[in-house]
């Protein structure tokens, strides 16, 4: 080999070598802010500073098709909450009147008595600790006379027939637990601790297993309002399971959410992550589901079924690449693009529109966006080393485009799948405190469980009075009268 030759294969060898170098040292910093950096996907006032005429990535071209875009995104004010200052506190809670009476009775200029002309009145907030007491129920019996026949007042609906606890207790315990994240063995230390009774932690687990045998009906009737809706939103996150074999393992379950924006959610146990798991739930269903980019929700659904994607999803890796690189202007200005898309949607729900009128508006705005985006992503896939952060960004985007612009098609579909993430937050905290599920059979109970203390936040149900009002002799009741049940019918009901 010549010299020339020499020198082109060592400087090409040289120019692999520094892009390897540049991939790996970003996986580094990819896993230092996963450890260590801000969960916040905002961006700072000194990386949008890279977006003024003066940097080189923003041509004059770019310069003028922003100033005559139309100025929604100029006029519209961000999302700032005021301070609220002292709320007042809340008119539906008992109010308790204490009197602190004046002890000067006499007028200190004139010695005449004074009388009470009025108060000055302040409200605070109290609280009555917990008072763990013992109910004794006496049933009364009745015998006649004369042929010595004897009745007795019927026994009262229970959770737990003939169980220790009443139904406040068992209804704290699940609520302690999926609500307030309480694993049971600190549950039992509590109330060893202030009751003094020593409960032990497979019986407060043998209340959580009965309570989400008997929600089983209720979920099945919610599935089936879920699958009679037009828009799904699913995700799913890994679970830990005990499977009880002798390795001293847990495997990897996995709990599939479906929902939709301002309905009910429904939980599904599945031991897996593969496409059997929803194929299995939404049968042939044919409605809109929107997602993240997972491959097991395709060749899902009936024929008929319309899959979108996520924006959050596909903005959330070019934000990925902004901490990777901070002063990478690309990947900035692509967060900016994607959040204008997201800006139609935040004016529309400050203007309290419809969803068709939103849809409108996302004809006007949203087009011309969405074609610089995805050119924006053709050229950074060209540009960009596909391993590196931002290559990877511009391919997810590229690879769900046709998914991600259906999302501006729908009147009623969201830009982003978030609501069935936020769903997915206690579940991943709580995982954290109860560490994994104590057996396979278990899952589908507390998938159970799950799905409706989730429901009830979603639509703003009080769960403690639902759990009170729906679990009583729920094992007595027909299957024609727990579809009436669900949290949302029940709600409506009472509202």
């Amino acid at each position: 080999m010549n010299a020339p030759a020499r020198i082109a294969e060592l400087e090409r060898q040289l120019h692999w070598a520094q892009l390897k170098i540049q991939v790996l040292e970003e996986k580094l910093r990819q896993r230092r802010i996963q450890q260590l950096g801000p969960r916040s996907e905002t961006l700072s006032n000194l990386q949008l500073e890279l977006l003024a005429d003066e940097e080189p990535s923003a041509t004059r071209d770019e310069v003028e098709a922003e100033s005559r875009r139309a100025p929604l995104t100029r006029t519209l004010p961000r999302e700032t909450k005021p301070h609220p200052g002292r709320k007042p506190l809340p008119e539906n809670l008992p109010r308790i009147t204490s009197v602190i009476t004046c002890n000067e009775r006499t007028c200190g200029s004139c010695g005449e008595e004074t009388a009470v002309i009025g108060y000055d009145e302040s409200e605070q907030l109290d609280v009555e600790p917990a008072r763990y007491f013992v109910r004794v129920t006496k049933r009364e019996k009745r015998a006649c006379r004369h042929c010595s026949t004897v009745t007795a007042a019927p026994l009262l609906e229970r959770i737990i027939e003939k169980g220790l606890a009443s139904d406040a207790v068992v209804i704290n315990t699940i609520v302690a637990k999926y609500c307030d994240h309480l694993p049971l063995y600190r549950q039992a230390v509590m109330i060893e601790r202030e009751a003094g009774v020593e409960i032990g932690r497979a019986t407060l687990d043998g209340w959580l297993m009965r309570v989400g045998e008997l929600l089983g009906p209720i979920v099945g009737a919610m599935r089936r309002d879920l699958l009679a809706s037009s828009y799904i939103q699913a995700d799913e996150t890994p679970v830990p399971v005990q499977m009880h074999d002798r390795r001293g393992e847990n495997h990897q379950a996995y709990l599939w959410q479906y929902g939709k924006p301002g309905g009910e959610t429904v939980f599904d146990f599945c031991l897996g992550r593969g496409r059997e798991g929803p194929r299995k739930f939404l049968g042939e269903w044919e409605g809109i589901l929107q997602t993240d980019g997972y491959a097991a929700y395709d060749d899902i659904g009936g024929p008929k079924l319309v899959h979108v994607g996520c924006w959050a999803h596909a903005r959330r890796k070019f934000v990925d690449a902004v901490k990777v690189n901070p002063k990478d202007a690309a990947a900035v200005v692509m967060v900016t693009r994607m959040d204008a898309l997201f800006l139609i949607d935040r004016d529309a729900r400050r203007r309290e529109l419809s969803v068709h009128e939103r849809q409108a508006q996302r004809g006007e705005h949203a087009e011309e966006w969405l074609q610089e985006i995805r050119q924006a992503c053709l050229a950074l896939a060209q540009q960009a080393l596909p391993k590196s952060a931002l290559g990877q960004a511009a391919a997810y985007t590229l690879n769900m485009w046709a998914k991600l612009r259906r999302c501006i098609d729908y009147a009623e579909v969201e830009l982003s799948n978030n609501l069935a993430e936020n769903s997915m937050r206690p579940v991943a905290v709580g995982r954290k405190n109860w560490l994994h599920v104590g057996s396979a059979q278990a899952g589908p109970k507390v998938a159970a469980i799950l799905s409706v203390v989730e429901s009830c936040r979603r639509i703003g149900a009080p769960v403690k009075d639902y759990l009170s009002a729906v679990l009583p002799g729920l094992g007595h009741r027909k299957i024609s009268e727990v579809q009436s049940l669900t949290p949302a019918r029940w709600f409506a009901a009472r509202a």
